[in-house]
């Protein structure tokens, strides 16, 4: 069988075990799996850009993600004008106080010579900076989160269409980048590994506790969807008739019809960033890449910038993670800064792209098909497991209860044992960097 062939094959084996998903167990869930493998799928493209393309091991890619996720905070969700009535403007200057104060003291230590002044001069303007900005932004928001905080207490988003934020998303992920790569991407790549771990655990920080932001741990819900949901979809006459010829309940068609069309334009976002990602690989900017992440002293030798070809990539990287957290958001309806836990997720999307091939644009999207399949069958496959071997056992049994009770890390399991397994038997991946 030829390469293409079996590429070919290896998506058609993940569609048929979609369709069975969907016969055996119900279409809702495997459309669910669908969205969720796509949205995947683009975010193992952002970590093969940055890995497979450059060899950059970033670690920090839920901080990216739920960085992008705020677009959809921000873009969609109405303002709250009570909030911003009684400290928007306070909240807003104190942000502005703050980038001055860090634009302050850079030109401090660009400008001053080297020694005891300079370093006196800097410590003065963070300190006195930070003690202005605190005391314009501290009451400010301490307001607003004051403003009807069961349901509100955050300053709101712009009221636009929510699809608007998953360009946004994909930018503020990308700025986010910038920064912290003209910080961190001159350290060696295990260093630059903690590095971005740290800022993702800070990214995540902030989103829990700024909640004049974000609502923080009370959760931003209700954000508006990108398809109509499935109450206002059953108020129509086609849905309804589609229905009654499927024999399903209308509140199922409803469903299936919603993350149907969510599917659509998943697979329209994951095209196009195929068709971008696959043309940059076979230019001659993607050889260029490739050449750096092979051997860096030659191409530095070879006259190429290699930190600032670093930053880039990085930057686009992190950037289509940016925009796979916009759509997450968006198809959940809901910001859940809790739920981003940047060592275990991150962790599953190495994994995506170890398994599905390294270098590899289409072993990535295959990759975040395989694993996060795995990862939602993992739980009923080892509840049916554990039922089977303690089948024996009485039901009041100690040991059963425990087992069954401790089936859902069945999943942990099989994510260390289908990376072990590829590692050993296909180490470049299901399908491989040619």
């Amino acid at each position: 069988m030829t390469g293409y062939l079996r590429n070919v094959a290896l998506f058609a084996v993940m569609g048929v075990a979609l369709a069975l998903t969907g016969m055996y167990q119900s279409w809702v869930l495997a459309l669910t799996i669908l969205n969720m493998s796509l949205i995947s799928a683009v975010m193992a493209l952002g970590v093969n850009i940055q890995w497979g393309y450059a060899g950059l091991f970033n670690v920090g890619v839920m901080g990216f993600t739920a960085f992008g996720g705020l677009a959809a905070v921000l873009i969609a969700m109405p303002p709250v004008p009570e909030a911003w009535a009684v400290g928007g403007f306070g909240a807003v200057l104190g942000l502005m106080l703050g980038a001055g104060t860090i634009f302050a003291a850079i030109l401090i230590w660009k400008r001053l010579p080297p020694g005891k002044l300079r370093v006196l001069a800097l410590i003065l303007t963070l300190v006195v900076g930070y003690m202005i900005t605190r005391f314009v932004f501290a009451p400010a928001t301490a307001a607003i989160e004051r403003i009807n905080p069961a349901t509100e207490g955050y300053l709101g988003g712009l009221g636009l269409p929510v699809i608007l934020s998953w360009p946004v998303g994909a930018v503020m992920a990308a700025g986010l980048a910038w920064v912290v790569g003209k910080i961190a991407l001159g350290l060696r790549s295990d260093y630059l590994a903690i590095a971005t771990l740290g800022i993702s655990e800070i990214v995540i920080a902030v989103l829990k506790f700024e909640a004049w932001l974000t609502r923080g741990v009370n959760n931003v819900v209700g954000i508006p969807r990108a398809v109509p949901r499935p109450v206002t979809l059953q108020q129509y006459d086609w849905v309804q008739g589609v229905s009654q010829r499927l024999g399903l309940g209308l509140s199922d068609t409803a469903r299936v019809i919603e993350l149907t069309g969510y599917a659509l334009l998943f697979v329209l976002v994951l095209a196009v960033l195929i068709w971008l990602s696959e043309n940059a690989l076979n230019s001659p900017w993607g050889r260029m890449m490739r050449a750096i992440r092979d051997n860096e002293t030659a191409a530095r030798a070879m006259g190429k910038d290699v930190t600032r070809r670093h930053l880039m990539v990085f930057v686009l990287g992190s950037g289509v993670c940016g925009l796979a957290g916009a759509m997450m958001v968006t198809l959940d309806g809901q910001l859940t800064p809790g739920s981003y836990e940047p060592l275990r997720f991150t962790f599953l999307i190495w994994v995506m792209v170890i398994v599905g091939g390294s270098g590899n644009n289409w072993g990535a999207v295959l990759g975040g098909f395989v694993i996060w399949f795995l990862w939602v069958q993992a739980e009923p496959a080892g509840r049916w497991l554990m039922d089977a071997l303690t089948s024996g056992l009485g039901v009041e049994s100690a040991l059963r209860s425990h087992l069954m009770d401790q089936s859902a890390h069945t999943r942990l399991i099989m994510m260390g044992l289908a990376l072990l397994l590829m590692l050993r038997f296909a180490p470049r991946g299901l399908i491989p960097e040619k």
